[in-house]
C-alpha cells in the first residue's frame, strides 16, 4: 500500500507518496505553478522535448531492467519534431517505465520518481526546483524523526512486559483479584513515572485534561530511552528483593545521571 503524504511549495499543495520504498512527488501539483487550470498539457508539452526523453530514457536505464530501449530510441527520434507528442500514459505503457506512475481518481495525477521530478520543476521554474526540494527533504527529515520515536515507544512498551513480568512474579501474591493485581501494576508504573517524570499518571492527566492517551504518549525520544532502561533496571531490583521506596530513590537517581548524558548536561531533576 502506498504511504501519502503532502506539502506546501509557495502555497501550492504538493502531493506525495511513497510505493514499495520509492518516493514520488506528483508532478501534476507542480504543473499548476505554470497552468492551474491544464496541468497535464503543461507535462505534455515538456514530455515532447528531445532533452526530457532523454534524461527519462537515462534514468530508466539505471534504474529500470524491464525497460524497454527499442521504444524509447523510436522516441528519441521523434521527440522535437512538430507533430511529436508524448503523454505519461503512452510513455509508461511504451517503454515498461517505472520513474513515473498515473493514479486516477479525486486525489489522483501523474507522480514521478524526485529525480524526474526535481528536473521538471526546474523546467517549470529553478527557484520552485529550490523550494520543492527544501520542502521535501523537511518531510522526509520528519518522516525520519517519527520512525526514531515510534521505535523508541514500541521498545519502551517492550520492556513494560519485561517488568510487568517482574511484578506477577515477585510482588502480587498467588491468591488476589484481577482489580487487586491491576492496583499493584499501576503503581509500579508510576514508581517509573515519579522518577521520570515527578508526577503520577494521575497527576498528570489531571495536570493536562484537555491531552488525549498518556504522560508515556508525549514523552521525548531521550525520555523513551530512559525510561526503556529503568524499566529493565526495575525488573533486576524486583527480583532481587528491593522495597518500592528504594527502588524508587535508585531509579530517580539513575534517571538523572542517564538524562544528563542523553541531553549532554541538561539534566532534569525530577524529585526533590
Amino acid at each position: 500500500m502506498a504511504k501519502k503524504s503532502e506539502i506546501i511549495v509557495r502555497d501550492v499543495a504538493i502531493k506525495t507518496i511513497t510505493v514499495n520504498g520509492v518516493d514520488y512527488i506528483c508532478i501534476t501539483d507542480v504543473a499548476k505553478q505554470k497552468n492551474p487550470v491544464d496541468p497535464n498539457g503543461v507535462i505534455a508539452n515538456w514530455m515532447r522535448n528531445r532533452n526530457t526523453v532523454e534524461f527519462l530514457g537515462i534514468w530508466e536505464t539505471i534504474h529500470n531492467p524491464s525497460f524497454n530501449p527499442l521504444e524509447f530510441e523510436g522516441f528519441r527520434k521523434e521527440a522535437g519534431l512538430n507533430a511529436f507528442t508524448l503523454s505519461p500514459t503512452r510513455w509508461i505503457t511504451a517503454t515498461n517505465a517505472i520513474g513515473i506512475i498515473s493514479h486516477a481518481g479525486r486525489n489522483g495525477g501523474t507522480y514521478a520518481q524526485t529525480d524526474i521530478a526535481f528536473e521538471f520543476a526546474s523546467w517549470i521554474s529553478v527557484e520552485f526546483r529550490l523550494y520543492l526540494v527544501k520542502e521535501f527533504q523537511r518531510l522526509k527529515a520528519e518522516e525520519q524523526k517519527l520512525l526514531g520515536w515510534t521505535a523508541k515507544r514500541e521498545l519502551s512498551k517492550i520492556n513494560y512486559r519485561i517488568h510487568t513480568d517482574a511484578i506477577k512474579s515477585h510482588l502480587i501474591p498467588a491468591e488476589v483479584t484481577r482489580e487487586q493485581a491491576n492496583i499493584i501494576y499501576a503503581e509500579e508504573a508510576d514508581v517509573l513515572n515519579v522518577a521520570m517524570f515527578g508526577m503520577t499518571a494521575k497527576q498528570w492527566r489531571e495536570a493536562n485534561p484537555e491531552l488525549k492517551g498518556n504522560i508515556r504518549d508525549y514523552a521525548t525520544i531521550n525520555e523513551l530511552i530512559c525510561l526503556s532502561n529503568m524499566e529493565n533496571i526495575n525488573a533486576v531490583l524486583i527480583n532481587d528483593g528491593i522495597p518500592q521506596g528504594e527502588r524508587l530513590v535508585k531509579l530517580n537517581k539513575i534517571a538523572i545521571q542517564q538524562m544528563q548524558v542523553l541531553e549532554a548536561g541538561s539534566g532534569r531533576e525530577l524529585l526533590k
